[in-house]
């Protein structure tokens, strides 16, 4: 098992590499739209819907993905983003990440009925995909330094969860993640976006010589860290609700599309919108 996910995560990197650099900017929209899709129809089967009804949702996912590219300016030939309108949309997402989650987890409310999982999916999936093509427009290094602050949180909390962690963190909804795992993911990345902001100055990230701009980074890589989690746990509530373990089985060894980017979807407009901001 542990071999398969390796070949796959390996095969995955790759083929993430080919296209963040070398894709032309319609052919990854392109790409990021399908999948949007899968992960749509990764998301419909957990909140049960199919057929007919999981069609038309996929449709209406993609519908909003490229009229929301659209709106911001990226889904021309040009791909000139459109600052006021990207912050709104990125604002949309980020809302729904730091308020109506939280309280979606903490209730546990129910996703599988009326309309409300299907909104929540178009705001999961939605403004992940446009950040993902806001991102690479900016710089391809931006966007990979975005996914790796994610990777390196969730490496970070599973091998500082497994060594220290005695805390449960949300034992109704992932019995795996602890406290001190949690913690550990914030340490990482504390370090990590500083290495970052010091080696790859191109970036334009905070750098020592202005002490409140380090305070602000430092507070927003604790933000997003914390986001990455919630995320995370949202689409454990999703799974376990829905009685599943995965929320797919395209990826060998690692389960669906949903699995693979829970905490970019939270992760991913926040960078956006920060970055958004911070050149406002």
């Amino acid at each position: 098992m542990l071999r398969q996910r390796v070949i796959t995560a390996l095969i995955l990197f790759v083929a993430l590499l080919f296209a963040v650099f070398l894709l032309p900017p319609i052919a990854w929209l392109l790409l990021v739209g399908l999948l949007l899709v899968i992960a749509t129809v990764e998301w419909g089967g957990l909140i049960g819907l199919h057929g007919t009804g999981a069609v038309f949702y996929c449709a209406v996912t993609a519908g909003l993905f490229f009229a929301a590219c659209m709106a911001g300016g990226l889904a021309g030939s040009s791909l000139t983003a459109s600052p006021q309108a990207l912050i709104g949309l990125f604002v949309i997402g980020a809302a729904f990440w730091l308020v109506v989650a939280p309280l979606w987890l903490s209730g546990k409310w129910p996703l599988r009925r009326g309309g409300a999982g299907a909104i929540a999916g178009w705001l999961v999936v939605v403004p992940a995909g446009l950040a993902l093509v806001h991102l690479r427009a900016v710089n391809p290094l931006l966007l990979m330094a975005a996914m790796a602050l994610v990777w390196v949180a969730d490496i970070a909390a599973y091998f500082v969860g497994r060594a220290i962690g005695r805390r449960k963190l949300a034992p109704g909804i992932s019995p795996g993640k602890s406290w001190e795992g949690a913690l550990g993911a914030v340490a990482f990345v504390l370090v990590y976006g500083f290495v970052v902001a010091l080696g790859w100055p191109a970036l334009g990230l905070p750098r020592a010589a202005d002490p409140s701009s380090v305070l602000g980074f430092a507070a927003a890589l604790m933000l997003i860290t914390a986001v990455g989690i919630v995320g995370d746990l949202f689409e454990s509530l999703a799974k376990r609700q829905a009685g599943v373990k995965d929320s797919g089985n395209l990826l060998p060894g690692h389960g669906g599309v949903l699995d693979r980017i829970d905490s970019l979807t939270s992760t991913l407009p926040l960078v956006s919108l920060a970055w958004l901001l911070s050149k406002s």
